[in-house]
């Protein structure tokens, strides 16, 4: 099964537990947006730590 991208970016250093969690509750209140795109509108991410995340994604599926 494919690593979730939390787990991913905390792995990689590009964002912490706490970052991840508060993601987490903002999607639980309904917010409707991607883990990714929430996290950028936070700050807590920038496009290039979105962009590994999809290059290991691709590579998981043997793109």
């Amino acid at each position: 099964m494919a690593e979730r991208i939390g787990d991913f970016l905390v792995r990689t250093g590009s964002m912490t537990p706490e970052q991840v969690q508060a993601v987490l509750r903002v999607q639980q209140a309904g917010d409707r947006r991607r883990f990714g795109e929430i996290a950028l509108a936070l700050g807590y991410l920038g496009n290039d730590s979105i962009k590994r995340y999809v290059d290991y994604m691709e590579k998981q599926k043997g793109g």
